[in-house]
């Protein structure tokens, strides 16, 4: 049994994996829904499926980049929900995951967050067998990103309608719908997993955001 966290956006979602692989998802979409539905699904889920979190067999979580916010809420719930327990905790890189969510195999996959300001949070990515990185985890300009938009390509994740939509005439379009902590189990099974998903602890769990400093320094490079 698995529980897997999504917070990184302005969706709030958990999701539970029962020991045969049946995935019951609890979502909902808003500013500031995260603090109240992260603690209130896990016990949803708790009670519905009779199990204990020293039950599971793993917890997963969307580790950035993303929002300040929402990455803070669940880090600093899973430091009490797993307080004193051996449960295997697993970060997960939220692009990533949006790129197993998509599911596509035509062509590359963008999976960008809105980052504000001028900026989107993005990484590319193409899948098959396995998810191959095309490129870093970074911050950049939107004019900048949609250079990198060709015929064929996907796009999946939040910030899509700040993109030039005459450039988005001939790809793929996954909007935040697909925002999910459903993606996080597709990640965790993956054959080459460990690119994406880090295992770690309670105690030294913290989010990878970007902060506004660091955006303020990628622009001075």
């Amino acid at each position: 049994m698995i529980l897997a966290y999504e917070t990184a956006t302005n969706v709030c979602s958990v999701s539970f994996q029962d020991g045969d692989g049946n995935i019951s998802e609890k979502r909902i979409k808003g500013r500031g829904v995260h603090s109240d539905n992260v603690f209130l699904f896990t016990q949803e889920f708790m009670q519905q499926y009779d199990f204990k979190i020293n039950d599971l067999d793993a917890v997963l979580v969307s580790n950035g980049p993303g929002s300040y916010t929402g990455l803070r809420i669940a880090a600093s719930a899973l430091k009490g929900i797993l307080f004193e327990t051996e449960v295997p905790l697993y970060t997960a890189n939220t692009l990533a995951s949006f790129a197993m969510e998509s599911d596509y195999k035509g062509g590359v996959i963008h999976s960008i967050i809105d980052a504000r300001r001028t900026h989107v949070y993005c990484q590319s990515f193409e899948l098959g067998d396995k998810l191959i990185k095309k490129s870093e985890l970074g911050i950049v300009e939107i004019a900048d990103f949609q250079k990198s938009i060709q015929t064929g390509d996907c796009i999946i994740g939040t910030g899509i309608d700040r993109l030039n939509q005459e450039l988005l005439k001939d790809v793929c379009i996954c909007d935040d719908s697909k925002v999910t902590a459903n993606s996080l189990f597709k990640l965790y099974q993956l054959p080459n997993s460990k690119e994406f998903c880090m295992k770690t602890n309670p105690e030294e769990l913290n989010p990878n955001y970007i902060s506004s400093g660091q955006v303020n320094n990628s622009n001075s490079n």
